[in-house]
């Protein structure tokens, strides 16, 4: 006869690979049932976009079926409850998990796309996910997400008003380039530019999210310091590209939020426009700018490698359009952006898990 504490047993024997604990003891188990021969129960997983959750609902199916009992039925459901690390006051941004800061050393490098995809990449796997353009003077996701020409509403929460980020392919998105005109420049200093990227975070009425996506403009200047000193980051995405130019401005990027001050974590460099892939040769990769570059970074700083994202009509036509890659029908595209969402999820699980709590960085003037 099954019981459920020779279920739990056998589960005791599954290793979550990334935090390296069993199921059982990280509490992951939960709504077993038995029915004679059939066995079900939950597996809560740290995110939606667990790219091991096929693996683990294998192995879990064979510990009851090696330990417990060979003729069992198995059914496992795979759930989530993404992990929070947070431990501010939660005076910003209070219903959200987890914020990903997305950014890189110099422009030109494909960050927008990179943090447009990613988010919705995560929402497409399950996850509640925003995506905030801190790109105060060059604003380009409302163009990405075929957004130019639409507006904000507000709503009132008390006294206070509240801007409501516009909904897109899953996802909620907020832009300085949805509140003026995209044909006006931007014409201002930095404590300007920093004061309108606080009133971004404390005025937008984001809700529960998961995951807040916030792409980053190039540099490590003003907005940067402002960002990392007002609400709790939870790591950075690092992007580049091949070339030794952009892999040393990149290492500036990297550098800025390692420093002992800051000590943002960093959970990974991707490299874009990797390789070049025809439309009508999808096997075909060509190394047009270099090969490798940003993957040697990875090893230098030893940091996680997040994944090559190719050069791909697709890619550039779909943000032209404001129809992001990863929600088109460019199948390389698409499945390169999809790893990445997965590689990030992945990665801050086990950064929450293992790291020091998020909090807001408070440096000397």
């Amino acid at each position: 006869m099954i019981t459920k504490e020779a279920v739990l047993t056998a589960l005791s024997e599954v290793q979550e690979p990334d935090l390296g604990k069993d199921l059982v003891t990280l509490n992951m188990i939960s709504d077993i049932e038995i029915d004679g021969k059939n066995v079900s129960f939950t597996v809560m997983l740290t995110t939606p976009a667990c790219p091991l959750k096929d693996m683990i609902e294998k192995a879990c199916v064979n510990a009851i079926r090696i330990l417990v009992d060979k003729e069992a039925v198995v059914k496992v459901k795979m759930d989530s409850n993404v992990t929070n690390n947070r431990k501010d006051n939660k005076s910003m941004l209070p219903g959200v998990k987890n914020i990903i800061v997305v950014a890189s050393g110099k422009g030109g490098v494909g960050k927008s796309t990179v943090a447009v995809n990613l988010a919705i990449g995560l929402a497409q796997e399950g996850a509640s996910v925003g995506l905030l353009d801190a790109d105060i003077y060059g604003p380009s996701v409302p163009m990405m997400l075929g957004m130019r020409d639409e507006r904000p509403k507000m709503i009132y929460m008390g006294e206070n008003g509240m801007i409501v980020p516009l909904e897109r392919y899953g996802i909620k998105a907020m832009s300085i380039g949805l509140l003026i005109d995209e044909k006006q420049a931007v014409v201002w200093r930095g404590p300007q530019a920093s004061a309108a990227l606080r009133q971004f975070i404390t005025d937008v009425y984001w809700q529960e999210l998961d995951y807040l996506v916030i792409d980053m403009p190039p540099g490590t200047g003003d907005i940067a310091l402002t960002l990392v000193q007002t609400v709790p980051i939870t790591g950075a995405v690092i992007v580049s590209t091949p070339q030794a130019v952009a892999a040393a401005d990149a290492k500036k990027a990297i550098m800025m939020f390692k420093q002992p001050a800051i000590n943002v974590p960093i959970l990974g460099i991707v490299e874009n426009m990797a390789y070049f892939t025809p439309q009508e040769l999808p096997d075909n990769k060509y190394y047009i700018f270099g090969r490798g570059g940003a993957r040697q970074m990875a090893e230098q700083f030893e940091l996680p490698f997040l994944g090559e994202i190719p050069i791909v009509q697709g890619i550039r036509e779909g943000g032209d359009k404001g129809v992001p890659a990863v929600v088109d029908d460019e199948p390389v595209a698409r499945e390169a952006f999809i790893t990445l969402a997965k590689k990030v999820a992945q990665n801050i699980a086990i950064r929450n898990a293992n790291l020091e709590p998020t909090k807001v960085v408070e440096m000397m003037n």
